[in-house]
């Protein structure tokens, strides 16, 4: 792969840079991956998308990793050595999609046994959950999965998803791939509390726990924990250090990550089954690196490619970084251990360790090891 960091965000400067990576006869596709204060709009990438001669896939994100830094402005454009196959899937959150049914439609005539498949959402949509399923329903654990949600921390939802037809909303992009990867998954965060019924829901908001007002529980858990008030801090800040985990059986937990209440109604980024189980969690510095490392070893132990030294693919929550602060540039080194990185951090992420069912994350660390040698520079 060829990888290239603009450093400026500019729509310009990455048209110009796409341009060169695909006049190279080695290149079969982009992988561009953008951050969400470039500014970008359909107006300005589309014409260059549309026009690109080899397929092109990615996201806008809070922000990009590269060069061992998170960072808030620029692009990074990856001119990939094998042929990936596009496939958008448009209006997620429209109720009339049965996602299997045009999953299975799309893929009835590929082979994606052994292949990775990136997958890039719109983390604002609605019906993530069952579009996550419908996936898994489809294609099981025959292909290695890794990808995430884009957008912007504003929470208000705008074209975010770069496909071959251009910058759309509410939609993902999936890219099938013979690039051999390994997987590892990994979050870090440990339970404080007893496990809570989800008693009402209605998409990605939880209106109660076990049959109290889902705010009113949570609230006294966190503040007995924290010794802190929500009345003297905002929600955001005081929630981005107390997750909920979804149990699961003989697995680590599934994070969902509480970002606004209004009512006594907590909204996460993803959904949460009526009649699960969840536990407010917490986590420090030191436990949120070492889940990044566990993620690392994984996905060493999952790499079956030849490639000697793979590529690190580094998908991460931006939610750790705004837990972690400057701090979280030490989560990167621990996690890097040599390899050349980049990646993106993402509104929940999405991954399959090859073992498990596929799922829909938050404020968790995804590491891909891909099997692609690199070139690399700054633009």
């Amino acid at each position: 792969m060829i990888v290239r960091l603009c450093t400026k965000g500019q729509p310009e400067t990455a048209r110009e840079t796409a341009g060169q990576i695909t006049g190279d006869p080695r290149v079969k596709a982009l992988l561009i991956l953008a951050c969400d204060a470039n500014g970008w709009t359909g107006e300005s990438v589309n014409p260059w998308l549309l026009a690109s001669p080899v397929p092109v896939f990615g996201g806008i994100f809070p922000q990009i990793i590269a060069e061992g830094k998170n960072l808030e402005k620029g692009t990074l454009i990856i001119g990939l050595f094998h042929k990936i196959t596009p496939f958008i899937l448009r209006g997620i959150s429209r109720p009339g999609n049965h996602f299997e049914d045009i999953l299975a439609q799309e893929f009835q005539h590929r082979e994606y046994s052994g292949k990775t498949l990136f997958i890039f959402l719109d983390a604002m949509s609605h019906r993530i959950g069952e579009l996550i399923d419908g996936l898994f329903n489809t294609l099981g654990l025959a292909p290695a999965y890794i990808g995430g949600g884009a957008g912007s921390l504003s929470f208000i939802r705008n074209p975010c998803i770069i496909t071959p037809e251009g910058l759309i909303a509410d939609a993902a992009i999936l890219a099938l791939t013979d690039i051999p990867s390994g997987i590892g998954v990994a979050h870090g965060y440990h339970a404080i509390s007893e496990a809570m019924k989800v008693t009402e829901v209605a998409l990605n908001r939880i209106l109660s726990l076990n049959w109290q007002p889902a705010f009113t529980l949570y609230r006294q858990i966190v503040e007995q924990h924290s010794g802190m008030s929500f009345d003297h801090h905002s929600f955001f800040d005081m929630a981005k250090a107390y997750p909920l985990g979804i149990a699961r059986m003989d697995a680590e937990m599934i994070v969902r990550d509480p970002i606004s209440v209004t009512h006594n109604v907590l909204t996460c980024v993803g959904q949460i089954p009526r009649g699960s189980y969840v536990h407010v969690l917490h986590g420090d510095r030191q436990s949120l690196i070492e889940g990044a490392v566990h993620a690392r070893k994984m996905a060493e132990a999952n790499y079956r490619g030849k490639e000697r030294k793979p590529v690190l693919f580094f998908i991460d929550c931006i939610s750790r970084v705004l837990f972690l602060g400057h701090h979280f540039e030490e989560e990167i080194r621990s996690v890097t251990q040599g390899s050349f990185t980049f990646g993106a951090l993402t509104l929940g992420e999405i991954a399959n360790t090859g073992d498990a069912f596929l799922e829909f994350y938050n404020k968790t660390a995804v590491t891909g090891l891909l099997g692609e040698s690199h070139e690399s520079c700054d633009v």
